[in-house]
């Protein structure tokens, strides 16, 4: 996870102040996601890979591993879980039905979202091309899409 610049090493990093180890038993690297904090989160950083799950999820529980593993693997992206027993607004206003659902935002443009836990390689995978994707040609292809829909009304 990168400091924000204003940060000195050895400074708590302001995101993961709420962050419980011993409760969550999460990685320093993931930052629990809430309603308070999902705004700036997303807004601050230009790759953010979100994690809804549940405690009582057992598919979520066998994915966390993974999650972790890779946010330990990749520092220049922000993950974060947000549990949708405590966060049901967030939760609905993603329309989250299934969990575990994976959520990556690049430039604060949702690139993924998608149900299901994925294996560790399918994951990296997964990251490779988010991190490589033309976030111009996305943002073109929004912009296309809003002149056509709009063209259409």
């Amino acid at each position: 996870m990168q400091l924000p610049e204003h940060a000195a090493p050895g400074v708590p990093d302001p995101r993961v102040s709420n962050l419980s180890i011993s409760q969550r038993n999460y990685s320093v690297s993931i930052v629990t996601i809430t309603t308070e904090n999902f705004n700036d989160t997303v807004n601050q950083n230009s790759m953010v890979i979100l994690d809804f799950w549940a405690p009582w999820c057992g598919p979520c529980r066998s994915f966390a591993p993974v999650f972790e593993q890779a946010s330990e693997q990749h520092a220049g992206i922000v993950f974060g879980k947000i549990n949708t027993e405590e966060q049901q607004e967030l939760a609905a206003s993603f329309q989250i039905r299934s969990i575990p659902t994976l959520m990556i935002f690049r430039d604060q443009i949702v690139i993924f979202s998608q149900p299901g836990a994925l294996p560790a390689s399918a994951f990296e995978e997964l990251i490779g091309k988010a991190e490589a994707l033309d976030m111009d040609q996305v943002r073109s292809q929004i912009k296309s899409q809003k002149s056509s829909a709009a063209g259409a009304d």
